[in-house]
């Protein structure tokens, strides 16, 4: 039985605070080695527990298991010298210290799939893995090899769909694609960024989606939507391209956000993620709030491809807060279904 409307987040959870350091962005570990594993796979059972305590319908493993979105992938690779650190602005828009392409990159080995596996065992729910996208990988990079942005995005291109299609294989139903770079740079997107996304998710069955965000709620992100005016019209750029392409789902931000809802219009015919929930406060929306953003959506999306989902990843908020905005999402996103199922 499918069902209407199912809520999922766009990404990171919380850790518990005995596994990393609460509320930061690339939280060291407090554990090593043995008791490492042991605890990003309880932390894993903790997070997935949450999400169906809070209804969400299509589950993950709320990135328990790594440390960042991007660079926790790009750790495992061959070719990159995580000692030998540049600092670069990233997207444009802040400083960090990243590791250095050195040689030709590679995957020796699977990165997330005995994580996948193990959720898989936890849950017969559908669920959702989440890996980089090509063009948000190199631009938390520093290229002394390639010296083309094109060719690295290429080569991590054909790596990802290495990885997605053993996901696939370990039952993962939606492998999400994190592009926060397409809201960023926009020739390249549609020059290139679509055709390397379209080149990672190659011979999948299962579905596929890209998120595209305006970032977590850290203050580099949040100073940096104060520039963007009264409307944020970023999406119409990649909007277009990614109709046409292969990928099932497109997710974007939606609540709190400048976004013209009216941009969706642009990927009619998609499956939708609709942020519902912002993530850049500690303020909990109220389920009629949801509801609000999800009647909005209706206008421009058919009720059977909008998923209600959250702006971004979570993890910089307090357990808490992400506790009680996952309700809330699942509860607005039960209003709807309500009100929909009367109109029929």
């Amino acid at each position: 039985m499918k069902i209407l409307l199912p809520t999922s987040t766009a990404g990171s959870l919380p850790k518990p605070s005995w596994l990393a350091q609460p509320e930061t962005l690339w939280s060291p570990w407090k554990l090593q080695d043995k008791a490492l594993i042991e605890g990003k796979r309880d932390a894993l059972r903790v997070s997935l527990h949450e999400q169906q305590l809070s209804g969400i319908d299509i589950v993950s493993d709320g990135e328990q298991t790594r440390q960042h979105f991007v660079t926790t992938f790009i750790e495992h690779l061959n070719g990159v010298d995580f000692e030998q650190r540049k600092t670069v602005k990233i997207r444009d828009r802040y400083d960090a210290s990243v590791p250095t392409v050195v040689g030709a990159v590679s995957r020796q080995k699977p990165v997330f799939v005995e994580d996948a596996k193990f959720l898989r065992q936890q849950t017969k729910q559908p669920i959702k893995w989440a890996l980089p996208g090509p063009m948000t990988m190199i631009d938390t990079l520093f290229d002394n090899h390639y010296k083309s942005r094109e060719k690295l995005a290429w080569e991590f291109a054909k790596i990802l769909n290495q990885e997605a299609k053993e996901l696939e294989a370990a039952g993962v139903d939606i492998i999400q694609f994190d592009e926060p770079a397409f809201n960023v740079f926009f020739d390249e997107v549609n020059d290139w960024g679509i055709a390397t996304l379209e080149r990672a998710i190659e011979g999948l069955k299962c579905e596929t989606a890209v998120h595209i965000c305006y970032g977590y709620g850290i203050k580099a992100n949040t100073d940096w939507k104060k520039t963007l005016g009264t409307e944020w019209r970023q999406y119409e750029q990649a909007f277009p391209k990614l109709q046409k392409s292969s990928i099932d789902i497109i997710s974007l931000e939606c609540h709190n956000s400048h976004v013209p809802l009216d941009l969706l219009e642009l990927i009619r015919g998609k499956k939708v993620m609709v942020g519902a929930i912002d993530v850049a406060t500690n303020t909990i929306e109220t389920p009629e709030e949801v509801a609000d953003t999800l009647r909005k959506a209706l206008k421009f999306v058919d009720a059977d491809k909008l998923y209600p989902s959250t702006n971004c990843g979570m993890a910089p908020l307090p357990r808490s807060v992400a506790t009680a905005k996952l309700n809330a999402l699942s509860a607005g996103a039960e209003i709807i279904r309500k009100e929909l199922s009367n109109s029929y």
